[in-house]
């Protein structure tokens, strides 16, 4: 993804350009020269490693973020052979197993209850806190925010590329974890105590260089990699829109990131303190989670002395909850923008989008204790959660009835970006209404610990996560390479990624009510009530398998495209009316040539009398001659 470097010469110490005009609707070549000829060069590593330049850190997010999914999905994939198969050596990658694990861990390629436990807790910690998450408000929110802004880059770009590396360091720990004596953390990724305070100690572990001190660690520089960037978003909102750019002109995308960002900033301090509190206790022998009386092995755990295990579960909660939301509020926002573009039309009700997006992110953090209904907190509190958790729905309901509306009377086309995003409705959807149950203390407690749960969570952290995650990369891969990826390929991607992900799922609620619990290493084998529901361990296993050969098109197709794909003709080519459409493509450091200011809200299609059927924001006034219509690509 090639971008022009250095600095334009029209700009002033602040580094915002100065000059005329730009309209920004086409003109690719003559824009690019145009950058071209004022460049001071970097080198290679300024330039591609330690960029300051905030699409540069936000395709190193991308790609790092889609590097570490593939690994975390490739952990599943292995242990869905063991649910299913329990006891029987994995197929062709057996071998390799137990050369990187050891006759311990993988015995003639068989997965252990140990290598199981790894694999599940770094599947969980990776997929959700370094691999969606990043991709989404990191990397769409880097490179996207400030172009929508008409903004020259981020409000602090050495804080962002600091962000980016205490991020990559926390990944490289979090992997590295697994070569260590013992391998990685088994205490999953919730980490709950007291068994995560006593996990990899004693003989055979090394103090530091262990699987669960290392989580924290890894944990620690993922979070302070977040907490940076998450105060760049912030200031950058703030403090660089456009002239005439005003709150309720801002993209929902935008706003969605703005939300995001202060949950992070409210939510992550309390967990990473958790986590060095849990490192204390672990390098230091305190006792802020290890409560008094704690035996083990038979004998009294010395550090032991007053902690609270609960403790950590409210520190982590508070977090984990609203990082539910970290996921879907960018998703909301993705969305959004795809709707409103290929439906032709505004949303439907802009000012609703915006104040549910509100509403979502101060109710988030509000109903952090409903996992927490079995630790036995008394009615009352349990009532307030209870409540709330319902409230949150509401805003929930909201957004998706404008988006539903949205497509009331809408010119509307179908690329590949707007299949994810009409896919993530219903998969949403699904999330929200299967969170219900768990919401009620009655039915948690039937339902709690069970793979119901992990069904309604999966729905909500896999398919609706990444269903916006990759309308989002579909929609944007043009500006940010000039080329488009190619759409029969996309769509083969589409259609084999939501059934298949409906195929790992929606079986998991089926068995949930069914008792099968989501720790077992045997899927239930040993259970004599799960045998009525064990066959579908081998549905959800072969659809996780194909769900795995469906990402092939989609892997080809990007990195082909970066390359090969059809070169984009207009620096809008999907005809779109948010700034980022307005500066060359790809842009060059800096962003647009010529300052831009904003004239009208961010989606005015289908404008009645209007000579086009959309009216950039940065045009200010609107253009008579008629121009072509968008072809399929």
């Amino acid at each position: 993804m090639k971008e022009e470097t250095g600095v334009p010469q029209e700009m002033n110490e602040q580094g915002v350009a100065t000059g005329g005009p730009h309209g920004g609707g086409s003109g690719t070549a003559a824009h690019g020269a145009g950058h071209h000829e004022h460049q001071i060069e970097l080198s290679w590593w300024r330039h591609y490693v330690f960029s300051t330049d905030h699409k540069v850190i936000g395709i190193q997010y991308m790609i790092t973020s889609l590097l570490v999914a593939l690994f975390g999905f490739g952990l599943m994939v292995v242990m869905r052979w063991q649910l299913s198969f329990p006891g029987k050596p994995v197929p062709v990658i057996g071998p390799l197993l137990t050369a990187v694990f050891g006759a311990n861990l993988a015995p003639g390629g068989v997965m252990t209850p140990n290598l199981y436990n790894s694999f599940g807790a770094i599947h969980g910690t990776m997929m959700i806190f370094m691999a969606i998450v990043p991709a989404l408000f990191a990397g769409f929110g880097n490179f996207v925010v400030p172009l929508q802004l008409g903004a020259p880059d981020m409000a602090f770009p050495r804080l962002n590329m600091a962000s980016f590396w205490s991020f990559f360091v926390g990944v490289v720990i979090m992997l590295g974890s697994f070569l260590v004596p013992g391998g990685a953390a088994k205490s999953g990724w919730t980490s709950y105590p007291p068994l995560a305070d006593i996990a990899d100690t004693g003989m055979g572990f090394e103090p530091i260089l262990n699987g669960q001190t290392l989580w924290l660690i890894g944990m620690a520089f993922n979070i302070t990699g977040s907490l940076l960037g998450s105060i760049n978003i912030i200031a950058t909102i703030i403090q660089l829109r456009a002239p005439g750019l005003q709150w309720m002109r801002l993209p929902v995308f935008v706003w969605s990131e703005l939300v995001t960002a202060f949950l992070l900033l409210l939510a992550f301090p309390p967990l990473e303190s958790a986590a060095i509190m849990q490192l204390m206790d672990r390098l230091f022998g305190t006792s802020f989670f290890s409560p008094d009386g704690l035996i083990i092995g038979g004998r009294h755990w010395p550090a032991s002395g007053g902690g609270s295990a609960l403790l950590w579960q409210h520190l982590f909660w508070f977090l984990g909850h609203p990082e539910v939301y970290v996921q879907i509020l960018p998703t909301m926002g993705i969305v959004g923008e795809v709707f409103a573009n290929n439906t032709r039309k505004p949303l439907w009700s802009y000012k609703i989008f915006v104040y549910s997006l509100l509403s979502i992110g101060f109710l988030s953090m509000v109903v952090w204790a409903h996992h927490m209904y079995m630790t036995g907190m008394g009615q009352s509190i349990t009532t307030f959660f209870q409540i709330f958790t319902t409230v949150i729905s509401m805003p929930s309901v909201l957004l998706g009835t404008v988006l539903l509306l949205s497509l009331w009377g809408g010119s509307i086309r179908l690329p590949t970006p707007m299949l994810f995003a009409l896919a993530w409705l219903p998969m949403f959807g699904i999330g929200g209404l299967t969170g219900l149950p768990l919401g009620w203390t009655p039915s948690d407690m039937v339902l709690h610990d069970t793979y119901y749960v992990i069904g309604h969570f999966h729905y909500m952290m896999a398919p609706a996560s990444i269903m916006g995650l990759f309308a989002g990369l579909y929609y944007w891969f043009p500006k940010a390479t000039g080329r488009m990826m190619n759409d029969f390929w996309g769509k083969v991607h589409f259609w084999m990624t939501i059934i298949f992900f409906n195929g790992v799922f929606f079986p998991m609620l089926i068995q949930g009510f069914n008792g099968v619990h989501r720790r077992w290493y045997d899927g239930g084998a040993g259970w004599q009530m799960a045998q009525p529901v064990l066959w579908l361990n081998q549905v959800m296993s072969v659809s996780a398998w194909i769900l795995a050969l469906g990402q092939i098109p989609f892997i080809i197709n990007f990195f082909w495209s970066i390359w090969r794909g059809k070169k984009v003709t207009s620096d809008n080519p999907w005809q779109a009316t948010t700034l980022e459409w307005a500066t060359p493509t790809p842009p060059g450091h800096g962003n647009f040539l010529h300052p831009v200011a904003v004239y009208r809200g961010p989606y005015e299609y289908s404008a009645p009398g209007a000579a086009r059927d959309f009216l950039p924001q940065w045009e200010q006034e609107e253009s008579r001659v008629a121009e072509p219509k968008l072809s399929s690509v």
